[in-house]
């Protein structure tokens, strides 16, 4: 049942996108996680972890072969055993704590606890991989507004609430006691009519989006310059019509440059053409470290602002512990010849008057590097990727779902381009303007809506986290303590 409790929440996440399998999911895991002991616990939460893993992440074996995948759905598979251990203590110290409040209080805990293991396996290790929170499979799903006034994990913690609500009502049902569904039935109301958080419209900025498809993956055979030339080939039917931005997408720019006078010719030719600024991406070097930069290249010939990806993707960008993983795999951690460094830098370019939230590929999923640029005054968000290593996956959807709820959660259009696509331009609500199918060469002109004002979920957004973490660990060290004295 764990396993299938794992199948069915891979099933809630793009490409499937089969939002209730979600629900279905959190119910059948916490029925099997009640009345067990510790051991058995573990083993079925680790069941749960590795199925949904090895199925969510199936697309880093596209082409690097099943070391990567093993070892990410090992690792993360193992960490959400661990984690989610606790609902299980918490299904036997709360009822013998607090017996007269099980009803309510047991699937309070139960939902926070399930948002403190989200929380870790979004921090630990090497930056976490918070790929997998259970508010994200609603992209597509009716309860993602609820995300605009409580954050991701808001919205995760209300799912399983509801859920455990659900369970418990279905424990102590009767034909006399139907006065236990008024719960559930409430926090399932509130999560399907809770409104989109409002914000300010300001106006709209007319913004390209360019998907050259060049050849941007490790193992693509590519001569001089013929990534930027792609990009540059897919923007030249957008000259003369006019736009106040051309975003390219990550690693759209061959070489730095910063350093290579070539590159930055082509890069005011293409800003000069179009009469308006290039936000661009390419690897660069200061001293003696190498950045995953995005910048702001303008007519006049030169950069004015950048930003540097806080996030660096352990085993892709970078290699923590080096030596001690070169000796378990020389030949696939030989492959990765960059040492990138995280960036400190604001997520956020000035475009005229015009503030633009960055982030750049899988900086999408941490939720202080979206927040940073909303505070920062971002009235539109761009993000850049570039999935070319994931041709033919779910990754691209999955990571396209979670830029939908970006814009949801922070009442902001987005602007989603990839080198290879899916590229799409959404709407503060997360509908879509217009998409770029996968696999093709071409560039979206659109006047993108800019808003203002700062969601619930940006201002309270770290403390509805900080409150679920303090009071779900608070409330069951404290059953355990009562549970133990009873």
């Amino acid at each position: 049942m764990a396993a299938v409790a794992g199948l069915l929440m891979s099933a809630a996440f793009p490409a499937v996108a089969i939002w209730p399998a979600a629900l279905v999911a959190v119910a059948i895991l916490l029925v099997v996680l009640d009345g067990r002991r510790l051991g058995g616990a573990l083993l079925i939460s680790t069941v749960y972890g590795l199925v949904l893993f090895s199925l969510l992440v199936s697309w880093t074996a596209r082409y690097l072969g099943p070391v990567p995948w093993l070892a990410l759905t090992v690792v993360e598979g193992v960490l959400t055993g661990v984690s989610l251990v606790l609902i299980s203590l918490a299904y036997r110290w709360v009822p013998r704590a607090w017996p007269c409040f099980r009803s309510v209080l047991l699937p309070a805990v139960v939902a926070a606890l399930w948002t403190v293991h989200e929380m870790f396996l979004g921090a630990w290790p090497y930056g976490g991989f918070p790929w997998a929170r259970l508010g994200m499979t609603q992209a597509e799903g009716p309860f993602a507004p609820v995300a605009s006034w409580i954050g991701v994990s808001g919205l995760s913690f209300l799912m399983v609430f509801a859920v455990a609500l659900v369970v418990e009502a279905a424990r102590s049902w009767s034909v006399h006691r139907a006065r236990v569904l008024i719960a559930p039935a409430a926090t399932l109301l509130v999560l399907l009519l809770t409104p989109l958080f409002p914000t300010t419209p300001q106006g709209t900025m007319r913004i390209a989006a360019v998907q050259g498809n060049g050849p941007t993956g490790y193992f693509d055979t590519r001569a001089q310059y013929s990534v930027i030339d792609a990009q540059m080939a897919a923007t030249e039917p957008l000259e003369g019509r006019g736009a106040d931005l051309v975003v390219w997408p990550e690693g759209s720019v061959d070489y730095d440059p910063f350093q290579d006078a070539s590159t930055a010719r082509r890069l005011a030719r293409v800003a000069a053409r179009m009469d308006a600024p290039v936000l661009a991406d390419a690897a660069t070097e200061r001293g003696d470290d190498v950045f995953n930069t995005a910048f702001l290249w303008t007519q006049e010939g030169t950069a004015t602002e950048q930003h540097d990806k806080r996030h660096p993707v352990p085993f892709g960008e970078y290699v923590p512990d080096r030596a001690f993983f070169n000796a378990l795999a020389p030949d696939l951690i030989g492959l990765i010849g960059r040492e990138y460094t995280p960036g400190t830098n604001p997520p956020l370019v000035r475009v005229g008057d015009t503030a633009v939230g960055l982030a750049i590929c899988f900086d999408v999923i941490y939720d202080e590097v979206i927040r940073e640029g909303v505070q920062g005054g971002a009235q539109v968000l761009v993000f850049q990727t570039n999935n070319a290593d994931f041709r033919g996956t779910d990754e691209n959807l999955q990571q396209l779902g979670f830029a939908r709820m970006r814009a949801i959660e922070t009442g902001r259009s987005v602007v989603n381009v990839s080198t290879v696509g899916t590229s799409q331009v959404m709407r503060p609500d997360g509908t879509t303007v217009a998409s770029l199918d996968a696999d093709e060469a071409g560039a979206l002109l659109e006047d993108v809506e800019l808003r203002s004002g700062l969601t619930a979920a940006v201002l309270l957004g770290p403390w509805v986290q900080l409150t679920l973490l303090v009071a779900g660990a608070g409330a069951l060290a404290t059953a355990g303590w009562r549970a133990r004295r009873r």
